[in-house]
């Protein structure tokens, strides 16, 4: 229930608690992503025997993963609410820590990206709290509840890589297999988080009158259609480049596993980093610029990678990759929430979701073919003609906006 819709008296404190709370969820339930993007396509390529171009299959496991639990979470809210949604999340994402673990000692790789997949499941589920926290926040305080959510990230971009580095070798000689089971304890501790959150029920019934709309409407309209479009673009850009970045780094480059490993934590820090002024950037300058800056930045992470292959060249595109995207995925974000009424809030979010992460799963999966086929340049070159198409879409939207010229 979106609280300003309501027209009640909203206690801000208790608002800024559930957010807090569900930060320090989504902190826990986050660092999952870049250990499993940091060592995933490792993993699947130590395990492989002749076909290396499916060295990232697992990682598109992850994502089909996150765009399958962008259907769960949303049926799985409606029936067992939103709270108890997110502890079965979790519980989905500490058993597939388990089971990538066994797949490992058991040197399965169809295993070990079907486990990726229940991780995935429960990154979609999370993905969740950031429309959450938002709907259960007044107006003005949406664009700043979205940002601490995924300014939780910093967290995640922290304890990820880093137990993909601690624990890489806790279960020798099998590489990898500690850092998956690392997420055994992760989920129990989010369960334990999660059970002091309250959220409101989701109100289904329209507000002030109005009917819901028909998705088919709501889904064509231009607001709508630019922000998914845009954030379509700049999520699938960055799982691109990134997923790509650890085999350009290990396997093209010969630099070790744990410069791989700190470069995924720089990006993920610079993902999640900008959160906590991303939202006053927003209600300041609007969403439309702030997405724009985030193409701009993207733009700038292709040249610094063009520049050459030397660590800083990999680092700093990972850095400006992680800063384009958050200020274009949540500006997005922003632009998606105000297309739709609050008790729309369901059907369109699972319907954003599912095609965002089946988006992003595609190109996680033709990464590790194109950088196999033709190299981590390549990758590279597919920034331009994506960013340059959203900006367009963008503009179109800022100009449509704006009243016509008085005679």
């Amino acid at each position: 229930m979106d609280v300003a819709a309501t027209g009640a008296h909203v206690d801000m404190s208790a608002v800024r608690r559930r957010v807090y709370i569900l930060a320090a969820a989504q902190a826990v339930l986050g660092a999952a992503a870049p250990l499993s993007i940091s060592v995933g396509s490792l993993a699947g390529y130590q395990l492989l025997a002749d076909d290396k171009s499916l060295a990232t299959a697992p990682v598109t496991g992850f994502n089909v993963g996150t765009a399958v639990g962008a259907i769960l979470i949303a049926l799985a809210a409606r029936s067992l609410g939103r709270k108890a949604a997110f502890i079965a999340g979790a519980l989905i994402g500490l058993a597939g820590g388990a089971l990538a673990t066994i797949a490992l000692i058991r040197n399965s790789f169809w295993l070990f990206a079907l486990a990726l997949l229940m991780i995935g499941i429960c990154a979609g589920f999370t993905q969740k709290i950031r429309f959450a926290a938002a709907d259960a926040s007044p107006g003005s305080y949406k664009p700043k509840a979205i940002s601490w959510i995924l300014g939780a990230g910093i967290v995640s971009a922290v304890v990820g890589p880093q137990l993909a580095i601690w624990a890489k070798d806790w279960l020798a000689p099998v590489t990898f297999a500690g850092t998956f089971v690392a997420l055994v304890p992760l989920g129990l501790l989010a369960v334990c988080i999660l059970a002091f959150v309250k959220l409101p029920a989701m109100n289904v019934v329209s507000q002030a009158g109005l009917p819901a709309r028909p998705l088919r409407e709501i889904v064509l309209t231009q607001r709508f259609m630019s922000g998914m479009i845009c954030g379509i673009g700049t999520y699938a850009l960055m799982t691109f480049v990134m997923t790509g970045a650890p085999l350009a780094m290990v396997i093209g480059c010969g630099f070790p596993t744990e410069m791989a490993a700190l470069g995924i934590q720089w990006h993920v820090l610079a993902m999640f980093g900008p959160s906590f002024f991303t939202g006053m950037l927003i209600s300041r300058y609007g969403a439309e610029k702030v997405v724009a800056a985030g193409l701009l930045t993207l733009m700038g992470c292709a040249v610094v990678a063009h520049m050459g292959v030397a660590l800083w060249n990999f680092w700093g595109a990972l850095v400006l990759l992680g800063i384009g995207w958050n200020f274009g995925f949540i500006g997005s974000t922003a632009i998606v929430a105000s297309s739709y009424r609050p008790h729309e809030a369901d059907k369109v979010q699972g319907f954003h979701d599912i095609v965002l992460f089946g988006t992003v799963a595609l190109s996680s999966f033709s990464s590790g073919k194109i950088f196999v086929t033709w190299g981590w340049s390549f990758i590279n070159l597919a920034i331009w003609p994506v960013t340059i198409l959203c900006l367009a879409i963008l503009l179109a939207l800022i100009f449509s906006r704006r009243p016509p010229a008085s005679s």
